[in-house]
């Protein structure tokens, strides 16, 4: 069997490894993080700068942050106005929806003992209102019918105007004669001729102005037929026997010459 034989260790060696044993002992646990395993490396003034840098870069961030949010609110604010115009809206009508709602009546909420007072006193409250309205229509009337008092006022009508007296229809047989035997001369007749018109004309009228022929319808002393042809020797045909006998002695001219011509065809035909 073999012997085991325990070597021994330099007193160097131990002194050393007592070194480094209390070395150890005396450092500080390394940190587990790649961070502090990094700074655990640089020295004191690095760290403090390395600090330093870090804030800085925290507090750039946050001011960006807040930046980009104060940028931000402008964009949401009209889509958060619209909504509350909405809410608003919807708010303003549901209260009018509300508001339109009957409410409670204090009748219906009053014990029934105070509701029976309140009846008995409209109703002579409702008694009195019928005189006031049937008042009102009895002033109506009273207005209706002074108003067409003052409308219809009798007009004055105007003042006729007195028309000229027609003049009446004269018989004068010698005042017919008379005028008659003046006319000759203008027709270029003798005195003689006064004969046989005078003749002439008392066998058709007599010589008077109204003289009419019950189954002809001929008018006058010279009974004109119709005797709306005298009109051309005057409108008073009717009355005047000097038109008559202007219009006659015309006639008689144009289709017998003279008076004795008209007379002998009227003694050979009855008529002239």
């Amino acid at each position: 069997m073999s012997e085991f034989k325990v070597q021994t260790r330099p007193d160097r060696a131990s002194n050393q490894s007592r070194q480094n044993l209390s070395r150890h002992r005396a450092e500080s646990v390394r940190p587990a993080s790649a961070w502090a395993r990094f700074t655990a490396g640089i020295p004191s003034f690095g760290r403090r700068a390395a600090v330093v840098t870090t804030a800085c870069a925290v507090l750039i961030g946050v001011g960006a942050a807040s930046q980009a949010a104060e940028q931000a609110a402008p964009v949401a604010s009209p889509a958060a106005a619209s909504a509350t115009a909405d809410a608003a809206s919807t708010l303003n009508f549901d209260k009018t929806l509300i508001s339109a709602l009957p409410g409670p009546t204090s009748a219906a909420l009053a014990p029934q003992s105070a509701a029976k007072p309140a009846a008995t006193a409209k109703a002579p409250a409702a008694k009195a209102a019928p005189k006031a309205t049937a008042a009102k229509p009895a002033a109506a009337p009273a207005k209706a019918a002074a108003a067409p008092a003052a409308k219809v006022a009798p007009v004055r009508a105007a003042a006729p105007v007195a028309k000229p007296a027609a003049p009446a229809a004269v018989d004068d047989p010698a005042g017919a004669q008379a005028y008659a035997a003046s006319k000759l001369s203008s027709f270029g007749w003798a005195a003689d001729q006064m004969q046989c018109l005078q003749r002439l004309w008392t066998k058709e009228s007599e010589w008077r102005t109204t003289a009419t022929n019950a189954s002809s319808g001929a008018y006058g002393v010279v009974q004109s037929l119709p005797a709306e042809k005298m009109a051309s020797a005057g409108a008073d045909y009717r009355t005047n026997y000097r038109t008559q006998i202007n219009w006659g002695l015309d006639y008689v001219k144009e289709r017998y010459g003279s008076p004795c011509g008209a007379l002998n065809f009227h003694l050979a035909n009855n008529w002239y």
